[in-house]
């Protein structure tokens, strides 16, 4: 894929941090990527590879030491509207309702309120979540939680979906069923997904393709096409094949499998 017909395009990218002893710490080392439209792509490898550091470069939140990070072939300036980050830890306003959170980026933008309360209450069904519009985020359950935080993401109806490690701190059996609403919403709405995990059952049953992140310094060592449709089979013997080849490109780079 040329850096032209890519949607997201990470051109030779480093970002470079001083450590306490003033020496430079490589969070990002001469890394690229491209990423399609309507691609979902899973970032996997250890802690401190980088991950989530390419995951704000894409966003805007930092801007790279060296190289370019562009979007639609425009540089990448800072946050838009078009590249909405889901994060691990929810970001709900907690004196704020289920539907006035998923509002909130609709109200910033001066929607009017009655369209604004509409799609809101549009954006909770998607996620099965319109029956608690006016519950606070204390109570709600944690995979309930991150519903509204994906509802708040899609409501802006963004090109680009940014998720660090968002079903982390919840269950396992709630983060299957996350994990299908996300496939569910990403074929319905064909937005890009950029998805960040430790988790390689989680690679295997979302992506399209898996890139495999290393550390010291943080780089890209592996980048796998999942041939696979969906919805995947996690008892079948495809999905075992699928499962080891993206641990053993895991194994290959760092030595160990992961979980």
């Amino acid at each position: 894929m040329s850096a032209a017909g890519a949607l997201i395009a990470v051109e030779h990218v480093s970002q470079v941090y001083a450590g306490r002893d003033g020496a430079p710490n490589w969070a990002l080392r001469d890394v690229s990527l491209r990423i399609g439209r309507g691609e979902f792509v899973c970032l996997i490898g250890p802690s401190g590879c980088g991950k989530t550091t390419l995951l704000h470069l894409v966003a805007g939140f930092v801007k790279p030491t060296s190289g370019t990070v562009s979007f639609a072939g425009t540089p990448v300036a800072g946050p838009g509207p078009e590249r909405v980050v889901v994060f691990q830890e929810y970001a709900l306003f907690a004196w704020m309702t289920a539907r006035q959170n998923v509002e909130f980026g609709l109200r910033t933008r001066g929607v009017p309120r009655a369209e604004r309360r509409a799609l809101a209450l549009r954006a909770l069904e998607r996620v099965s979540l319109r029956h608690a519009a006016d519950r606070y985020p204390h109570e709600l359950s944690g995979g309930m939680r991150q519903r509204v935080a994906v509802a708040r993401a899609l409501v802006v109806e963004p090109e680009v979906l940014l998720m660090d490690e968002p079903f982390a701190a919840v269950d396992a059996m709630t983060r299957q069923s996350l994990q299908e609403d996300l496939l569910r919403l990403w074929r319905e709405t064909g937005v890009s997904v950029v998805f960040v995990t430790h988790n390689v059952d989680e690679a295997a049953f979302l992506a399209q393709r898996v890139v495999v992140m290393g550390a010291n310094p943080g780089s890209i060592r592996a980048d796998l096409a999942i041939e696979a449709p969906h919805p995947r089979d996690r008892g079948s013997p495809r999905f075992a094949a699928l499962y080891s080849d993206v641990a053993d490109a895991l194994a290959a780079h760092h030595g160990r499998k992961a979980a």
